[in-house]
């Protein structure tokens, strides 16, 4: 891929970056297997963990208990997202010194355009080396880098050597680099959609690309197979930077009269985040900002916010979250006219998580629910079925 035509994207995914930071800042940590989330003896799940503890078989979203059970000798310790957040901020520094076309998608992890910086620097494949030894020499931490001419394509070269790894894929290469991949690692790949593409007989990527778009359509719908279809053939957006489309989704429900009843006012917001998590799904959206909107007498309205470490299409995620935010609002013990949800600022659900909510069978489990719900929402309308404690329909 040369000429002035080449275009280049390239992924940055910082290597298991909560742990990374607590070895780099503990040095009774380094070499050790370090788990960072919930504490053994308590309920909650694994944040990341480092390289060392994965030869346990720990991950991400594993019930704290588990991981104890598996590595009882791993030092565990508590998220300190502020030492995170700089770091993270030191790491986007360092890739805005390099590009000017940066989009961080979460803490760890960012999309940068180096298309036309091959003057400056050589070739994709230095300008990979180039950032990722400025990142160990001014914020001691390694990063795996992905550059292809897609997003798609640099988000898993990223994902290819990790860690420490630097994979660069040129378009003449996309489908010899495709072609024995497990279809677990694209984008939106569940259990279930696995399960199903494997009982047609589909392993890898070169398989998968074999079958034609009305077929897997039949299987998955439109947005499903037309999703399976296009990452097969490597096919992806290559801009950085660039949010067009629906900026946000929300829905919001406006009471008869002012009220108080904080199990009415749950069960409202219950439903409305089941709202919102169908229409994200629907999208093929998850989002990182949730929005709470109240309206009290006399048309004052106050919004609270708050943002997630990784982008989640969560009905649970989003309901836990905004009531979090109205239960600590000033507001909670006001008459409440309106009530609302939202979720903005998009991602592809990527990066480290502090998903305490549920352990990952638990997510898994979630998953599968979602799908039949989302299902019968298409039959029966939205508002129907949620998940969790039944819900009343409010005047809209």
């Amino acid at each position: 891929m040369t000429g002035k035509t080449a275009k280049w994207i390239m992924h940055v995914d910082m290597d298991a970056f909560f742990a990374a930071v607590e070895q780099r800042d503990r040095p009774e940590c380094r070499g050790r297997p370090v788990v960072v989330g919930a504490q053994p003896g308590r309920r909650g799940v694994v944040a990341t963990c480092s390289y060392e503890a994965r030869v346990f078989g720990i991950r991400s979203a594993m019930p704290i208990s588990e991981a104890y059970r598996r590595c009882p000798d791993a030092i565990y310790l508590k998220p300190d997202m502020s030492r995170y957040a700089e770091a993270s901020r030191q790491v986007m520094a360092v890739l805005e010194s390099i590009s000017p076309e940066i989009e961080p998608v979460s803490v760890d992890e960012a999309y940068l355009e180096i298309s036309g910086l091959e003057r400056l620097y050589g070739s994709p494949h230095a300008i990979a080396g180039l950032v990722k030894e400025r990142i160990w020499q001014r914020v001691g931490l390694s990063c795996s880098v992905g550059v292809g001419p897609n997003r798609l394509i640099a988000k898993l070269a990223s994902e290819h050597n990790k860690p420490d790894g630097l994979t660069v894929i040129p378009a003449p290469q996309v489908e010899a680099f495709l072609n024995p991949m497990p279809l677990s690692n694209l984008r939106g790949v569940g259990p279930q959609t696995l399960k199903t593409v494997q009982r047609l007989g589909i392993r890898t990527v070169g398989q998968l690309r074999e079958l034609p778009a009305e077929l897997l359509n039949s299987y998955f719908g439109e947005n499903m197979g037309g999703s399976l279809y296009r990452q097969a053939r490597g096919l992806g957006s290559d801009q950085v930077g660039v949010r067009g489309g629906r900026q946000s989704i929300s829905k919001e429900t406006t009471f008869n009269e002012d009220i108080t009843d904080r199990e009415r006012l749950r069960g409202t917001l219950r439903s409305l985040a089941s709202e919102v998590g169908h229409s994200l799904r629907q999208a093929g959206l998850m989002g990182r900002v949730v929005t709470l909107k109240l309206r009290l007498g006399g048309f004052e309205t106050h919004t609270r916010q708050r943002r997630l470490p990784v982008a989640s299409d969560s009905d649970a995620m989003l309901f836990q979250l905004a009531w979090e935010l109205f239960i600590s609002s000033p507001f909670v013990d006001r008459p409440i006219r309106l009530i609302g949800i939202g979720i903005s600022d998009w991602g592809d659900g990527s990066g480290e998580t502090l998903d305490l909510f549920a352990s990952g069978a638990g997510r898994e489990r979630e998953r599968r629910l979602y799908s039949m719900l989302d299902n019968a929402a298409e039959r029966f309308g939205e508002g129907k079925l949620s998940l969790g404690v039944p819900t009343r329909k409010q005047n809209k």
